[in-house]
């Protein structure tokens, strides 16, 4: 018994265990009470419980018990909140709850932060909000010249490969903003709602990539901007990464890869190739993958309070990772 008083995790415990001593001393356990803080009755009962259950009886029945970091008042407030309201309304840029807003929103409003998403899937399922990931279609997408496109390309492709010296890169920019399209909401059951995508709002950086086809390496900067002059300086950090090599690049139509700076620039290196993508198909850039995965592994599709942080988070990941494709057919080339 005293051994299990030494080693107690709560006071309360050992106290318990005390009280059974107590009740042997003669005088009937007259010192339990002042010492303890417990009747003679109760210790009695606690001594009866020992001899049928060992020191389990002494430990305490609430520990274990998850303390709840909000009040009954906060959660009633939050759950208000959330039938009621939509972010915008709290000063958010997003038109639909996400995991990483109503997160923020709590640790601003409570001062209370949770360390796993799982507590703020509970907080959804309690207003019987599920998620939903909404979709694209471009409505000016040509299948018939994108079949003719494939079948053009694939001869271009393998005549690349074949060319030892050849670099063959896929390119592509990526938009992050503090407004970015929503993938990911709560809504109520049976709610399907479009989502409309703006321009222009709040904060927002660019990333250029560069898929190396032979190797999976990414190459990829972070923008303020995408035009044509920043476009040519990008060129001339592909160069710089290979500067004696011939350099096929699969590119969309863009308008600031096209623009009079990067065509000069081109025409002055001599040693680009440039192979355009069917209009409106951007699922056959092997780059949108990578953009993907990026997003999945680093902002996950959370509420973004800092841009730059994020964008230079992604830039590192993209750059350090190698990434598997298939393209035409063709995947890495270990």
């Amino acid at each position: 018994m005293g051994a299990f008083i030494k080693s107690a995790t709560t006071k309360d415990e050992a106290l318990r265990a005390q009280a059974i001593l107590l009740t042997n001393e003669r005088g009937g356990g007259a010192r339990v009470p002042p010492l303890t803080g417990l009747t003679r009755t109760h210790a009695i009962a606690i001594k009866q419980r020992y001899l049928k259950e060992g020191v389990g009886c002494f430990t305490d029945e609430r520990k274990g018990k998850p303390k709840e970091l909000l009040t009954k008042k906060q959660r009633e407030k939050i759950i208000a909140t959330i039938k009621e309201k939509k972010p915008k309304d709290l000063g958010y840029a997003h038109e639909h709850w996400t995991s990483g807003v109503l997160g923020d929103w709590i640790e601003r409003k409570f001062k209370v932060k949770y360390k796993s998403k799982t507590s703020l899937y509970l907080i959804f399922k309690k207003v019987s909000f599920t998620y939903h990931r909404p979709g694209t279609t471009y409505d000016k997408r040509d299948e018939a010249e994108v079949a003719a496109w494939q079948k053009t390309a694939a001869r271009k492709l393998r005549k690349l490969m074949e060319e030892k010296n050849t670099v063959i890169l896929t390119g592509d920019e990526m938009a992050l903003t503090t407004a970015t399209t929503i993938q990911k909401v709560w809504l109520p059951i049976g709610e399907y709602p479009k989502v409309e995508v703006r321009t222009g709002t709040r904060l927002r950086r660019h990333v250029y990539g560069f898929l190396n086809l032979r190797t999976g390496d990414e190459h990829a900067w972070k923008t303020n901007y995408q035009t044509m002059y920043v476009t040519k300086d990008i060129l001339k950090n592909i160069r710089s990464l290979y500067p004696k090599k011939k350099i096929a690049l699969f590119w969309d139509n863009a308008g600031w890869h096209k623009g009079s700076v990067v065509k000069e620039y081109l025409k002055e290196d001599g040693n680009f190739e440039i192979a355009w993508f069917p209009r409106y198909a951007p699922d056959e850039n092997p780059q949108e993958k990578v953009w993907k995965a990026g997003r999945s592994a680093v902002t996950r599709n959370e509420y973004i309070s800092d841009i730059d942080t994020a964008a230079k988070a992604l830039v590192t990941f993209f750059n350090k990772t190698k990434f598997e494709y298939s393209f035409l057919g063709k995947s890495r080339i270990s």
